[in-house]
């Protein structure tokens, strides 16, 4: 029983032995109609939809998630597949070129694409000088005075010209495609874009350029030159 009902049973118990008047029944606490039973069972309700549409939001959540880990993960199964092809076709290139130099195969042989007409690239790959790369620039000018002076095709200086790359050359290189990679302009411009030898740098080497104490005035100003080209 509530405190109330007992109040008011004790109460009337009294008036009926003449304990108390009657009149305190009138004065006596109403018993209240009992809500809290529904109100609680309100709040249940509440709390539960509460729940449910926070339980919604996880999951909406968590799905975006896995979504966004599914899509990074082709990504990088993409580029791992990617570098792959790039790395085998390189090794693939280089090894039919080390075939070409121990006489293996022919320079006229269609795998590694050097045609016909008689040049054997073996025979100048030695020729072609070493590739450094802190003087990128050098080594592009010296190639291309010994493959004029040795009167080489043009259409094979780029397969003369790769057998010496390394390091980011060799990975600019291999990135080209076949086409490109068969085109010495294009060969050339794409490695000297990998180490930033851009318009820019050479307006900055020509200003900077100043006349080193073992150089002749003419050697000075053939460099002054070059960059101004």
């Amino acid at each position: 029983m509530r405190k109330d009902e007992i109040k008011r049973y004790v109460l009337e118990y009294l008036v009926d032995e003449s304990i108390l008047p009657s009149t305190v029944l009138e004065t006596a606490i109403t018993v209240p109609t009992d809500n809290t039973f529904e109100l609680k069972r309100l709040e249940m309700e509440m709390n539960k939809e509460v729940r449910l549409k926070e339980l919604e939001k996880e999951e909406r959540e968590m799905q975006m998630q896995k979504e966004k880990e599914e899509r990074e993960m082709q990504k990088e199964k993409e580029e791992r597949e990617m570098q792959m092809q790039r790395e085998e076709k390189a090794r693939e290139h280089k090894f039919r070129l080390k075939q070409l130099e121990l006489g293996v195969i022919k320079a006229s042989d269609p795998k590694i694409g050097l045609g016909t007409g008689g040049f054997d690239v073996s025979k100048h790959v030695k020729f072609v000088p070493k590739f450094q790369e802190d003087n990128v620039e050098k080594f592009f000018n010296h190639f291309e005075k010994l493959g004029e002076q040795l009167k080489w095709p043009r259409d094979k200086w780029s397969i003369l010209i790769q057998s010496n790359f390394t390091g980011k050359a060799q990975e600019v290189y291999s990135a080209l495609s076949i086409e490109d990679s068969m085109d010495y302009d294009k060969v050339k411009k794409a490695i000297l874009q990998a180490y930033e030898l851009v318009p820019e740098a050479y307006r900055q080497k020509f200003r900077k350029y100043r006349k080193a104490d073992t150089q002749t005035y003419v050697e000075f100003a053939y460099q002054k030159e070059r960059h101004f080209d």
